[in-house]
């Protein structure tokens, strides 16, 4: 009986440590972005209005993202579901039906 559960221990340690090892990659696809300038990735949206009125696109959002010092970034569309944390080193970009922003935001 002492035994059976010294074993259960150990292979539960053993699972527990595994989950936390890694390879050695990192997969880049899912790290967010870090701010490349002298910011400490929070989010000032007036950095990025020069997007409002322009075709939220990949690319605008990447500008966007590194013009306002956000660490991460999203294109919101009408009728998106989202959550209601507020998370400062985020940018979001507000479209309109067209794909146009409308407004530019951070949290």
């Amino acid at each position: 009986m002492i035994r059976t559960r010294a074993s259960l221990a150990s292979l539960l340690m053993i699972a527990a440590l595994a989950g936390c090892s890694t390879d050695g990659q990192s997969d880049a696809a899912n790290e967010p972005a870090v701010a490349t300038h002298g910011s400490d990735g929070r989010c000032q949206a007036s950095g990025a209005d020069f997007a409002m009125g322009k075709q939220a696109t990949p690319a605008l959002l990447e500008q966007a993202r590194t013009a306002s010092g956000s660490q991460i970034a999203r294109i919101l569309k009408p009728h998106d579901m989202v959550t209601l944390e507020y998370r400062s080193e985020r940018l979001n970009l507000n479209v309109n039906e067209q794909g146009l922003v409308n407004r530019v935001n951070c949290g």
